[in-house]
């Protein structure tokens, strides 16, 4: 297991966040029950030459009692969700590696308006880094780790679920490759040469249809760009599928339904489903979870449109393990998916030189939410329309068809 630790560790530090490249100071935000691999991740920081680095402890236990017994007064002053010291670092030029391991089922006695507050001033309370990390102006990375409850909530009836879900995480991760980060960056290169061709193809509109009842219709901003993984000197998601970009923010209309569970705030949302008029959601359905989803999409009065729109294939490596990790970073690069309120500005054309006004004015979302739900499924078809009225086929039973033009 060490090993594949230092390999994991090695991968995240260099490859994701380019710290050999250049030397930065490092904000770790990471599960406490994770301590053994935060050991190792750390002692390979200090070998590269890192001397800065700030631990920002989670521990879900505490988590769920501080939200089960405080008022929501109290809770908008806990350090665990008031990020302040994010821009602190920010400030520092620091990198930034958040690792999580969520465990929802912990949460599900817990008040969705409390969630959605705390859910809300997690991102609220670092607008400095905030800015930074939209246009990738920090290097910063998305991954998980295993501890056993988030273990035992991906392989419930197994004893030995914690060393699944770390075998998960490295297959998913390429850990077990004889060169984790030259795969990578063959991986980078592919994905490029796929945002590159939707770039060529330059649609208007996506259309979205399956036989769960999706019928939707996207449109995309005139001057959209699509981007992937690893198309400049970082990988913010580990792992990543996607291709993606930004909607244009009162282009979308139809009914989306959810093919995979989503867990926000620490709670689970299951079998759901928006109908959209002009972008807005302006009816939400859910088996579980609906109290969550109405508090979220009115968090300001921009969580209840679109910010992106991300293509993976469904007979992705991801997807393959057949596989639910109730955590969003995984689950997203198993199926297509959408997110719920801010855009990105580097998906718009010189967007990172745009203000967040300016990219409104262009249809480019902003918000204080970004809450991305996975919907593709196995029979899911989207055709692409161009500026000229051409009709392609972009997905075809799930995945990927677009060819060269």
């Amino acid at each position: 297991m060490n090993e594949n630790f230092i390999k994991y560790a090695d991968l995240l530090l260099i490859r994701c966040l380019n710290l050999k490249e250049r030397i930065r100071p490092l904000l770790i935000s990471a599960p406490i029950k994770a301590i053994d691999f935060i050991q190792v991740l750390t002692n390979r920081a200090y070998e590269l030459g890192v001397t800065d680095i700030y631990f920002d402890w989670e521990d879900n236990g505490l988590k769920r009692e501080q939200l089960l017994h405080l008022e929501k007064e109290d809770l908008l002053e806990s350090s665990f969700w008031n990020k302040k010291i994010f821009d602190e670092y920010a400030k520092k030029d620091a990198a930034f590696l958040m690792l999580y391991s969520d465990a929802p089922e912990m949460m599900k006695d817990i008040p969705s308006e409390k969630i959605s507050i705390t859910s809300h001033q997690f991102r609220a309370s670092r607008p400095y880094y905030k800015k930074r990390q939209s246009t990738d102006d920090v290097p910063w990375c998305i991954s998980i780790v295993a501890t056993e409850e988030y273990a035992k909530q991906v392989f419930p009836d197994k004893e030995n679920a914690l060393e699944l879900t770390w075998d998960a995480i490295f297959k998913c991760c390429l850990v077990y490759e004889d060169n984790p980060i030259e795969a990578w960056n063959e991986k980078t290169r592919l994905s490029h040469k796929k945002s590159s061709l939707l770039n060529n193809y330059h649609f208007r509109y996506l259309h979205y249809t399956n036989d769960l009842g999706t019928d939707l219709v996207i449109e995309l901003p005139k001057n959209h760009v699509w981007c992937g993984a690893g198309d400049g000197p970082l990988i913010v998601n580990m792992p990543t599928e996607e291709v993606f970009t930004t909607p244009l923010r009162t282009g979308v209309n139809g009914t989306i339904y959810s093919a995979r569970p989503l867990v926000y705030g620490g709670s689970l949302i299951e079998n759901f489903s928006f109908r959209l008029e002009d972008g807005k959601i302006v009816e939400i359905n859910a088996e579980k979870g609906k109290e969550i989803l109405e508090n979220m999409v009115a968090t300001d009065d921009n969580s209840c449109y679109l910010g992106e729109v991300a293509l993976v294939d469904y007979d992705s490596p991801i997807s393959n393990m057949n596989v639910v990790f109730y955590e969003t970073l995984y689950d997203e690069n198993a199926s297509c998916h959408l997110a719920i309120g801010d855009g990105f500005s580097k998906c718009y054309e010189n967007g990172e030189n745009m203000s967040r006004e300016e990219l409104l004015e262009k249809g480019v979302n902003h918000s204080n939410v970004h809450t991305d739900f996975m919907v593709g499924t196995s029979d899911l078809t989207i055709v692409g329309t161009t500026w000229d009225g051409e009709e392609y086929t972009v997905f075809e039973n799930g995945n990927f068809v677009l060819k060269e033009s």
